[in-house]
C-alpha cells in the first residue's frame, strides 16, 4: 500500500464498495428465499459489518501506515491484501454470472427461474472463494517438487547423472519467522541428496532485518559440491525509502553477508568451476538484469571472462528476460537458471499445459524453454510476495538431472 496514494486507495474501496451494493442487492432475491425474517436480517448485517469494517481498516491503514513498524506494516499489507481479493474477487464473480442469468433467462417459469439463478449465483462465489481461501492457507506452504531430466550434449562424462536442485524468490520476510515451515522445504532438498544447490534471487522483500535468525535453518541445507545464489530486484533496496545512501548500503551489505553466513557463495558477476573426474564445468552468477523499468547490474561479459575455455556452463540470472536478451544465440552457455515471475502465484498447469496472466509480460515465465542447443528453466519460486497465496501455481523445488547424450 506505500506505493499507492491515498486518492488511489481512496478509489479502490470505492470499487470495492460498488461491488458490494451490487452484490448484496442481487443476495436478496436468494434471502427472500428464506422463512424465517431473522435469519434474512443477520445475513444482511453480517454482510454490511464486513463491508464497512473492511474498508475502514484499508482507509486507516493507508493514513497511519508511516507511523507503523516496517516489519508489522510488511505482514498488515499482505494480509489486508488477501483479505480484499478474497472478497472483491468472489462478489464480483457472483454479481456478473447472477446479472447474466437473471437477464437472459427465458427457459423456466418464474420461481424456476429464481432457484436456478440462486443457486448458479452461489455457486459462481462460494466456488472462487474457497478456491483463493485454499491458496491462502493451504497452496501457499504446499512446496512442490518438480523433476527435471536433462540431455546436454556437451555435459563432460564425469558429470553424468550430476543433481542440482534449484530455489528462488523465497522474499523470506514473508514466512513472518515461522521457521518450522520453511524447514519442511528444506528436508525435502536435502532429501533430494544434491551435488550443489542453486539460489536465483530475491531472498527477501526489501529489507536485511527479515533475515534475523533465518540462518539456523539455511544452514541446515546439504549439497555435496557446493552452494551457489545470485541476488534478485529485491535484495538491492531498490524500493524502499532511505534516509541516506548510507543506510541502503548497509541493507545492501547485511544480505550480501548473510549468504556467506549460510556457505552459500554469493556470485556477483563472477564464476566458480567444480571438477569431478579431471572434468569441470562452471556455475556462472550475474546480479540481476531485467528489462526496463528493473535495473540492469548484470554484467554477463564479465561473469563470463575466466571461464570462456569451459565448454560447459550453468547460469544462475534471476530475471528469465535476460535470457533471450543477451544469452541466447550469443553464448555457449548451455542451461540458465531463472525466476523471478512467481507464476504469478496464480494461474492453471495440467500435464503439458500451463496458463498464467504473467503470460501476458513475459514470453518464458514458467518451466522449461528449449531453443538450438540452449535451455532456460524459470522457477515459480518457494515464497510469495504481495497476495499471499498460490493459486495453481504452488511454490516449486526444482530437481534436474543431468545427462549427455552418449550412447550407453
Amino acid at each position: 500500500m506505500r506505493s499507492y496514494s491515498l486518492f488511489t486507495i481512496t478509489l479502490l474501496c470505492l470499487a470495492i464498495l460498488l461491488v458490494d451494493i451490487l452484490a448484496f442487492y442481487w443476495l436478496q432475491t436468494i434471502t427472500e428465499l428464506f422463512k424465517k425474517p431473522i435469519l434474512q436480517t443477520f445475513i444482511n448485517v453480517l454482510f454490511w459489518i464486513f463491508t464497512i469494517g473492511l474498508i475502514s481498516s484499508i482507509l486507516i491503514l493507508k493514513v497511519r501506515l508511516d507511523d507503523i513498524t516496517p516489519s508489522r506494516k510488511q505482514n498488515l499489507i499482505a494480509s489486508f491484501y488477501g483479505l480484499t481479493i478474497s472478497s472483491f474477487v468472489p462478489k464480483l464473480i457472483f454479481v456478473i454470472i447472477i446479472s447474466v442469468l437473471y437477464f437472459s433467462n427465458s427457459v423456466f417459469s418464474e420461481n424456476e427461474s429464481l432457484a436456478f439463478i440462486s443457486v448458479v449465483g452461489l455457486l459462481s462465489g462460494f466456488l472462487p472463494f474457497f478456491v483463493i481461501v485454499n491458496g491462502i492457507l493451504i497452496a501457499r506452504y504446499k512446496f512442490k517438487i518438480h523433476p527435471i531430466k536433462l540431455h546436454l550434449k556437451t555435459l563432460p562424462k564425469g558429470f553424468e547423472g550430476f543433481k542440482i536442485v534449484q530455489l528462488s524468490d523465497i522474499h523470506i520476510g514473508s514466512f513472518n519467522y515461522r521457521y518450522h515451515i520453511l524447514e519442511k522445504a528444506v528436508k525435502l532438498i536435502n532429501d533430494q541428496k544434491p551435488d550443489i544447490i542453486c539460489f536465483t534471487g530475491d531472498l527477501v522483500n526489501n529489507y536485511s532485518w527479515e533475515l534475523h535468525d533465518w540462518e539456523k535453518v539455511f544452514k541446515k541445507l546439504q549439497a555435496k559440491k557446493g552452494k551457489f545464489a545470485v541476488l534478485g530486484n529485491h535484495d538491492y533496496g531498490d524500493y524502499s525509502d532511505w534516509e541516506t545512501p548510507i543506510q541502503k548500503e548497509e541493507n545492501f551489505n547485511t544480505i550480501k553477508q548473510f549468504f556467506s553466513d549460510i556457505d552459500f557463495n554469493l556470485l556477483m558477476n563472477e564464476a566458480k568451476t567444480i571438477n569431478i573426474e579431471n572434468n569441470e564445468i562452471a556455475i556462472v552468477g550475474v546480479e540481476n538484469w531485467g528489462s526496463p523499468p528493473f535495473k540492469q547490474y548484470g554484467d554477463l561479459k564479465k561473469a563470463i571472462s575466466e571461464v570462456k575455455e569451459i565448454p560447459f556452463k550453468v547460469l544462475l540470472s534471476h530475471d528469465p528476460s535476460h535470457w533471450a536478451e543477451e544469452v541466447l544465440n550469443e553464448t555457449n552457455i548451455a542451461l540458465t537458471l531463472s525466476g523471478h515471475t512467481h507464476g504469478m502465484q496464480a494461474g492453471l498447469e495440467y500435464k503439458n499445459f500451463q496458463w498464467s496472466p504473467i503470460k501476458f509480460k513475459y514470453k518464458q515465465w514458467a518451466g522449461l524453454y528449449k531453443e538450438g542447443n540452449q535451455y532456460l528453466y524459470v522457477n515459480r519460486g518457494l515464497g510469495w510476495l504481495g497476495f499471499p497465496a498460490r493459486i495453481g501455481m504452488r511454490p516449486e523445488i526444482t530437481v534436474f538431472e543431468l545427462s549427455s547424450n552418449r550412447p550407453t
